[in-house]
């Protein structure tokens, strides 16, 4: 049975079987929940512009081919201020490394493109026109490696920046990265 969406501003891309109620839930495949089953590799994605205050994209992005396209349609469909929450495993953890369909590594940086107010983003305004405020970066860290079950996320800038360096010479040390993502648009 079909819901109506049309009035839905959030959207869970990639959701697979996490279907949320509030939610317009996109997937590639026509699962039980699946509110619009589309092909994010291909472009434009079938959603309207400037549409969603909220997208949320949870371990899918490591996945994709395009990473700049991708981050282009997100920007494109969210509104004004609107804001996209992306999580990936880190660049060097068992979680990236583990999964053979992971196609994009990601590091606590890789969103800095994106942000006009970044070093990268002030270098290098050319490589994407989706403009983002990046209001946080969260680093996810197991108490229990391989057992997925108890999980720390760290946020405050001290811990960030010491395991950000350890993180460079171990492996493991930040499992999964979560970018908090303010779309700027001049409309």
């Amino acid at each position: 049975m079909n819901r109506d969406i049309s009035s839905l501003t959030k959207i869970n891309i990639g959701c697979g079987n996490d279907i949320r109620e509030d939610y317009v839930n996109l997937d590639s495949a026509a699962l039980t929940g699946v509110d619009v089953v589309c092909d994010i590799t291909q472009f434009p994605w079938n959603l309207a512009s400037d549409k969603f205050t909220l997208v949320e994209m949870i371990n899918v992005l490591e996945h994709l081919p395009d990473t700049i396209k991708t981050m282009e349609e997100i920007w494109r469909i969210l509104a004004p201020g609107g804001k996209a929450v992306i999580r990936v495993p880190y660049w060097n953890s068992l979680d990236w490394a583990t999964d053979p369909t992971h196609v994009k590594r990601f590091s606590q940086f890789s969103m800095n493109y994106f942000d006009p107010t970044t070093k990268q983003g002030i270098e290098r305004p050319y490589y994407s026109t989706a403009r983002f405020h990046i209001a946080e970066v969260a680093y996810w860290l197991p108490l229990a490696p391989a057992r997925g079950k108890y999980w720390v996320r760290v946020t405050h800038p001290f811990p960030k920046r010491f395991l950000g360096f350890l993180a460079r010479y171990f492996c493991n040390i930040i499992w999964i990265l979560e970018f908090e993502l303010v779309a700027i648009k001049n409309n």
